[in-house]
C-alpha cells in the first residue's frame, strides 16, 4: 500500500476533466486526493460527470459516488465550490446562477489569487472549433480515444510483467503528433486572447486533458489536466503561488493503470 502525502490546506484547488460515470476515470486516486488537500475554494472547471457517456451505458460504481460526496462534505465543513460545467456536463449549464448542495454553478469566474492577480476560469470547450461546429466528429474522437486507452491498459499489462512502470501511449500521441501539438498550441494562444478581453492576469483551464503552466502569449495559463490519464490539479497556495500536483508522482506511485475494460474519455 502506498503511503499518502501528509495533509495540506490550500487557498484554492482546480480540477477539471474527472469523467465520472466512465469506465477510464481514475475515481479512487481522485479520492485520495481530496482526503488530503483542503482548500477554501474549490473550482470543478467542467467535465466532472461524462453525461455523454452515461447516456450510451450506465457506469456509476460506488468510488463515483464517493467522490461526489467527498465533494459535498468539504462544501458543508466551509470550502466554497464552484462548478464551471464543460461539454461532458453541458447539461448543467441549463442551471447557470443557482446552487445545488452547497455548490455554485458558473459559466465562468474570475478568481483573484492571493497577490492580487485575476484569473478567468473556463472550461474551454468554446476555444474547440471540432466541439464547436463538427460535434459529431468531437464524438468520433471520443470513441478513438476510448480505444487508445483500451490499447493503453493492455499495454501496461506487458509493461508491467516485464518490470516497466506506467505508461500513457494516447499522452505520448499527443506530444509527439504534429497536429495535436499544434491544436494544443492554437487552443493556449486562443484562451490567452480570451484572458486579454477579459482584461485579466491570466486563465485557468482543462479541456484538452493536457497540464501546462506558463506565460508564454503574455498571460498566465494554467491547464488543470485530467483524471483520466495524468491525475492532476492545479492548486494556489496561501501565498499566491500556482502548482501542478502530478498526483501519481507525488505518491511516489510506479504503476497506476486504469481499469481493465477499454473505456474512457476525450476532450
Amino acid at each position: 500500500m502506498l503511503d499518502q502525502p501528509p495533509s495540506r490546506h490550500l487557498r484554492t484547488i482546480f480540477l477539471s476533466d474527472v469523467h465520472l460515470g466512465t469506465r477510464g476515470c481514475q475515481a479512487g486516486l481522485l479520492l485520495d486526493f481530496l482526503r488530503v488537500h483542503d482548500a477554501e475554494t474549490i473550482y470543478l472547471v467542467g467535465d466532472v460527470v461524462d453525461a455523454w457517456r452515461l447516456r450510451r451505458v450506465w457506469h456509476w460504481p460506488q468510488l463515483h459516488n464517493d467522490v461526489v460526496q467527498k465533494l459535498l462534505r468539504k462544501g458543508r465543513k466551509g470550502s466554497r465550490i464552484i462548478y464551471i460545467p464543460g461539454n461532458h456536463d453541458e447539461f448543467l449549464r441549463d442551471y447557470v446562477g443557482t446552487h445545488f448542495g452547497g455548490i455554485e454553478v458558473r459559466r465562468n469566474a474570475i478568481h483573484e489569487a492571493a497577490d492580487g492577480r485575476r484569473l478567468l476560469v473556463v472550461h474551454g470547450d468554446d476555444f474547440d472549433m471540432v466541439v464547436r461546429h463538427a460535434k459529431w466528429l468531437a464524438l468520433l474522437g471520443d470513441w478513438a480515444y476510448s480505444l487508445a486507452l483500451g490499447v493503453n491498459t493492455y499495454l501496461n499489462v506487458v509493461r508491467r510483467g516485464l518490470g516497466f512502470s506506467y505508461w500513457s501511449l494516447s499522452a505520448w500521441a499527443k506530444l509527439k503528433v504534429k497536429n495535436a501539438v499544434n491544436f494544443i498550441s492554437a487552443f493556449e494562444e486562443a484562451l490567452a486572447r480570451e484572458a486579454h478581453r477579459f482584461e485579466v492576469d491570466g486563465v485557468v483551464c482543462g479541456h484538452i486533458h493536457h497540464a501546462a503552466m506558463h506565460d508564454r502569449f503574455g498571460i498566465a495559463y494554467l491547464n488543470c489536466g485530467d483524471w483520466v490519464e495524468s491525475c492532476t490539479a492545479v492548486v494556489e497556495h496561501h501565498d499566491g503561488r500556482f502548482e501542478i500536483i502530478r498526483w501519481t508522482q507525488a505518491m511516489g506511485a510506479a504503476d497506476v493503470t486504469a481499469p481493465a475494460a477499454p473505456e474512457a474519455v476525450a476532450a
